[in-house]
C-alpha cells in the first residue's frame, strides 16, 4: 500500500533498515580493531612493569641472604640459574641442610611457589629461615621477577 502523505508507506522495503555495505562492515571493524592494539600492547606492558616492580619490592625480604646473580657470598646460596636446577646443589655454597639436599626438589614455578609460601612444610628439616609470602599476588610477582633476573645467559 503506498500513500504520497506518507513517504515512510511509499515502497514496501521502506521501513527496513538501511545496512552498511559489507565492504565497509569490514573496514570499520579492521580500523577498530588496529586503534585497540596499541592499547592493549601498553597495557600488557604497563602490567608487566607493575609485577617486575613489585616482585623487586617483594625481593627485599630476601636479599638479606641472597644474591640474584654471582656475587658477595652471603648466608643462603646466589639464585642465578635457579628455574630448573636440582636444590641443593648451587656450585660453591656449601651450606645447604642435609633436609634441603636429600629433598630432590627441581626448581620450577611450582615448586618454588609451594616453597616460598611455606619454606618448613616443603622442606621441613632445611634451614632457611623465612616465614613464607602467604599473599598470592606478591608470590606471583616474585617468582615472575626471579624468573626474569636469575635466568643464565
Amino acid at each position: 500500500m503506498t500513500d504520497a502523505r506518507h513517504p515512510r508507506l511509499a515502497h514496501p522495503d521502506a521501513r527496513r533498515p538501511r545496512l552498511l555495505l559489507p565492504a565497509a562492515a569490514l573496514a570499520a571493524a579492521a580500523l577498530l580493531s588496529a586503534l585497540a592494539m596499541p592499547q592493549g600492547a601498553a597495557r600488557a606492558e604497563d602490567d608487566q612493569a607493575k609485577l617486575m616492580k613489585d616482585g623487586a619490592r617483594s625481593f627485599n625480604k630476601c636479599k638479606a641472604c641472597h644474591n640474584l646473580v654471582s656475587g658477595p657470598k652471603r648466608m643462603g646460596p646466589d639464585l642465578k640459574g635457579l628455574f630448573g636446577r636440582k636444590a641443593g646443589t648451587y656450585e660453591g655454597y656449601d651450606k645447604y641442610s642435609d633436609a634441603m639436599k636429600a629433598s630432590g626438589i627441581v626448581w620450577d614455578d611450582e615448586t618454588l611457589a609451594a616453597y616460598l609460601e611455606n619454606p618448613k612444610k616443603v622442606v621441613p628439616k632445611g634451614s632457611m629461615a623465612f616465614a613464607g609470602i602467604r599473599k598470592e599476588s606478591e608470590l606471583t610477582a616474585l617468582l615472575a621477577y626471579l624468573k626474569a633476573e636469575t635466568a643464565a645467559p
